[in-house]
């Protein structure tokens, strides 16, 4: 074909298995025969005719036709003297001659919204200088190590005082050190590809490789990415592969024809966010959604993607509850077979490219072996996030405490499948928006109580298996949800009890990290033992958790009453001394103070079915953590 696109290119492309398409398709500079200028490439299999339009030809494509080099539908040509920087659509003509400007779904920026156009870039000169970070991930196991994201929506973190946003650039000198000083060990980033509409938060896209204007330039997103590295802080981002919006600039009925979402209706349609499914069966597709994961990857080394909406997904009548439309599929079922299929190439894909990239699954349904290796019949995903665990806590810590005896199981029995799954803990943007209340207005009690509740909810997280996530706002103590069009309510670190709760946020996360056994078994049965899971009328738990060393242990007693209790027993596991290292209950976080200060040693009496028990105090509405003898046999 030519030196920029070849026809092996072409060939793969249509395969569904070209899975660096963004090198071709899209716009490329480059010079042909002395003279500059840009290639364009874009697939179009339905359309007359396609032209490049814009500002260099005052948006009239009579000359500048591209010429259709695949049966398939690739359109490709090159053009001198257009100058970098232009903004630029192709102008369409579908099979009955009907022009219409679509933005190229392959462009690396966008205007600022609400403009719509593509822009021409130049070749990234970007010097990437975390080259000791991505070489540590490789040497890594991520299911051994500490992971505790902090979530963000970039709009909405901090603002400046006339409420325009925030730059990447500006964001990576006051976010990364924040992230930092609060011990978290990665940064989750809600959808960067370019969105017309602000409060989708960037899950209805048009511009999947386009880093959103908002922000700045492609170029600054790399410095800010580049800086958390430098940092050790990880970043992963939002990706949603499932659905796309139907602005008319966008991916929507591309050539005229339905070309990027599925024929049938009834597939297509997302009908409670009004958006439209990808055909996951098109191999021009899965070229187009493989590639920009590798894209995110490669060009902008993000260390892993959590992948939106898994279940919309996997189920063909997600949102159809209309019994004459629901679809079936080729046995009988309700699964997309499709969508199943993408998923265990995507995530071969990407794991032979990156063996150690977080590929998360939101998904909230129970179809087992999400985060199973595809040769066992698995999605290969490495991670799930556990909305299982979610829903039951946050159900039994919105109750009074005078009923949650009655939900105990809520405790209880998310144990019972942790290890199914290598799952992951959220505290989400989902959790804290339309009308779902704070996380500190979900806990009852009086002010005391809920902010005490509140520490227990994250410090039972924090020690729960699994790997953890909060989202931002949550280390302040909001008392308003989400406030998706303006900053957090940072003033409120003016006021004792949101700066104890802070603190506390700080003091845990860092806890948590110099812990392993906290995170190095998180997906390996034998870090966890139940002590004492039955005791439903005080409505406290005791637990262990167990690091790859028999020296790695700590238990945990969690108090779910504001009832204090002395003298109360529990059993150890060795013979020796017990102290305590932590307890949500210290005044420095606004609790009541109720420690256990001192060594506490251990008596030769059997209780919750050890030889050993010792005697403590029990906080109210607590956590409180306790270092085990450093040598021991198990009882």
């Amino acid at each position: 074909m030519n030196e920029f696109i070849t026809e092996h290119d072409i060939y793969l492309f249509h395969q569904g298995t070209h899975y660096l398409s963004y090198q071709f398709l899209g716009s490329h500079p480059a010079t042909v025969d002395f003279k500059k200028g840009y290639f364009f490439t874009v697939w179009a299999p339905n359309a007359s005719e396609v032209r490049v339009v814009g500002d260099f030809n005052k948006w009239e494509g009579s000359h500048f036709k591209l010429e259709k080099i695949s049966n398939q539908g690739l359109w490709h040509r090159f053009f001198p003297s257009i100058p970098a920087g232009s903004s630029y659509k192709y102008e369409i003509l579908s099979e009955s001659d009907i022009p219409f400007l679509k933005a190229d779904p392959y462009a690396f920026q966008s205007e600022v919204r609400p403009a719509t156009a593509s822009i021409l870039t130049t070749d990234s000169t970007f010097q990437w200088d975390d080259k000791q970070w991505r070489l540590l991930q490789e040497e890594t196991n991520p299911l051994k190590k500490p992971i505790n994201i902090y979530e963000v929506h970039i709009g909405s973190w901090r603002t400046h005082a006339d409420g325009t946003l925030y730059s990447y650039k500006e964001l990576a000198k006051e976010l990364i050190p924040y992230v930092k000083s609060l011990g978290y060990t990665h940064i989750e980033l809600l959808p960067l590809g370019e969105h017309p509409f602000d409060l989708s938060w960037g899950y209805q896209q048009t511009g999947y490789y386009s880093v959103t204007s908002r922000y700045g330039h492609p170029n600054d997103l790399k410095y800010f990415i580049n800086e958390c590295h430098l940092n050790e802080i990880g970043v992963i981002l939002d990706w949603v592969p499932g659905h796309f919006c139907k602005d008319d600039h966008g991916l929507r009925l591309f050539d005229g024809t339905p070309t990027y979402e599925y024929a049938d209706p009834r597939k297509a349609e997302k009908r409670n966010w009004g958006t439209l499914t990808f055909d996951f069966g098109r191999p021009e597709v899965q070229s187009f959604l493989i590639s920009n994961a590798l894209f995110w990857l490669k060009e902008f080394h993000i260390d892993g993607l959590r992948v939106d909406a898994v279940a919309s997904m996997l189920y063909l009548n997600f949102d159809n509850y209309d019994e004459e439309e629901k679809l079936y599929n080729s046995y009988g079922g309700e699964e997309n077979l499709e969508a199943a299929a993408f998923l265990r190439k995507l995530n071969e894909v990407v794991f032979d490219y990156k063996p150690h990239t977080l590929m998360m699954a939101e998904d909230s349904t129970d179809i087992p072996l999400i985060t199973s290796p595809t040769y066992s019949g698995g999605l290969g995903f490495n991670f799930k996030w556990n909305m299982g665990w979610m829903n039951d806590t946050l159900d039994f810590m919105e109750c009074d405490p005078v009923y949650r005896k009655w939900h105990h199981q809520c405790l209880t029995f998310p144990i019972m499948y942790t290890y199914s799954e290598n799952f992951l803990l959220p505290l989400s943007h989902d959790e804290v928006v339309h009308g779902k209340k704070s996380l500190l207005n979900k806990m009852p009690g009086d002010q005391w109580q809920q902010f005490a509740n509140l520490r227990l909810l994250y410090g039972y997280m924090m020690t729960h298996p699994g790997k953890k996530l909060l989202f931002m706002g949550g280390e302040l103590g909001l008392y308003s949800e989400w406030k998706d069009k303006e900053q957090l309510d940072w003033h409120l670190l003016d006021y004792p009890l949101h700066k104890a709760m802070f603190d506390f946020v700080k003091d845990l996360n860092h806890f948590y990290k110099h812990e392993p056994s906290l995170y190095e078994c998180d997906h390996e049965v034998h870090g966890f033992d139940w002590i004492d899971p039955h005791n439903i009328d005080q409505s406290i738990i005791v637990f262990l958790r167990r690091g790859d060393f028999s020296n790695e242990e700590l238990i945990i007693v969690c108090n779910f009453t504001p009832n204090v209790y002395y003298d109360y027993k529990i059993g150890v596991p060795y013979p020796g001394t017990y102290k305590e290292v932590f307890n949500s209950d210290a005044d420095k976080y606004g609790g009541s103070n109720q420690l256990n200060v001192g060594r506490y040693f251990s008596f030769p009496e059997k209780w919750h079915g050890h030889n050993q028990h010792i005697k403590i105090k029990i906080p109210p509405l607590a956590i409180s953590v306790f270092s085990t003898p450093s040598k021991g046999v198990s009882t």
